[in-house]
């Protein structure tokens, strides 16, 4: 059995600092977050969330919800913008800034990290990090809590889009090295594959399906697997276009639930989806 240990994490809103931005492919940025708030962060899952909170685009203005004993209060005006994003990376301040590393997907050509291949379509988050300096403010939540990767798997399967390469990444360093891993990434074109490092490809045997190339690619790819008695397979990504692969890998090749985690990070066509709900509500889990 794949077992995924459960941690909470006291809750906390952190209001955070933009140190660095470091443009990672023509589509992706990463934008490393400082401040006195991250000395207590915590984040042990390759799935963990935090809520991100931006600048009003109109005024500039920076609402976030106040933290109170009694839970959660909405400010009584402004305008409450957030996403949900994988903390890509933590690093803790022994003998400097704590510093947290959140990779954005990109969308405008025209901003000064821009591009115009982000699979899902733009948006404030995407804005943001387009147009992002040195000194600008964000808010971050949370993660409420982690789910850590199972420690008893001898092989696993990742499957991402461009949304969950953050995750990817997270899993390659979070599973045993013992763990023989197969990736099926998803991707616009070869432009993306500069994210990974020459240490992650090694860790992994990485197969890149371009979307480019037509539709289709994701459920044959995965079709094409062969999947041992025990092996834990993980995909996220545009929800719609998971739903396949989840059917396939429920029904025909009936892996059990420990085996099978399939987020939807995003649906074609819907603002700011939960992933919390079912990728198809034909088919709960």
């Amino acid at each position: 059995m794949a077992a995924r240990v459960h941690i909470r994490h006291e809750m906390a809103i952190r209001r955070l600092t933009v140190s660095h931005i470091e443009q990672l492919t023509p589509s992706m940025v990463r934008v490393t977050l400082i401040g006195d708030a991250l000395n207590d962060f915590a984040s042990s899952g390759p799935t963990d969330h935090v809520k991100v909170f931006f600048p009003d685009p109109v005024t500039g203005v920076l609402t976030v919800p106040e933290l109170r004993g009694d839970g959660i209060h909405r400010p009584t005006s402004g305008v409450i913008i957030s996403r949900d994003y994988t903390p890509q990376q933590f690093r803790p301040a022994p003998f400097g800034a704590a510093e947290l590393d959140l990779d954005f997907v990109l969308h405008s050509p025209t901003a000064a990290h821009g591009n115009p291949k982000d699979p899902a379509g733009g948006g404030p988050a995407s804005a943001w990090a387009a147009a992002a300096q040195p000194g600008d403010e964000i808010a971050v939540a949370g993660p409420r809590g982690s789910r850590e990767a199972p420690q008893d798997v001898a092989e696993a399967v990742l499957i991402a889009d461009e949304t969950a390469l953050p995750s990817f990444t997270r899993w390659l360093d979070l599973l045993p090295e013992t763990t023989r891993i197969t990736a099926l990434l998803d991707v616009a074109d070869e432009e993306v594959e500069p994210y990974l490092s020459a240490e992650q490809l090694a860790r992994a045997s990485v197969e890149w399906l371009y979307r480019e190339d037509g539709p289709g690619q994701l459920e044959e790819a995965v079709r094409s697997l062969e999947l041992g008695p025990d092996v834990y397979v993980w995909a996220a990504g545009e929800a719609s276009a998971l739903i396949p692969v989840r059917r396939y890998l429920k029904h025909e090749a009936e892996l059990r639930p420990d085996q099978l985690d399939v987020q939807g990070y995003w649906k074609r066509g819907v603002v700011n989806r939960d992933h919390h709900e079912p990728i198809d509500p034909s088919d709960p889990d």
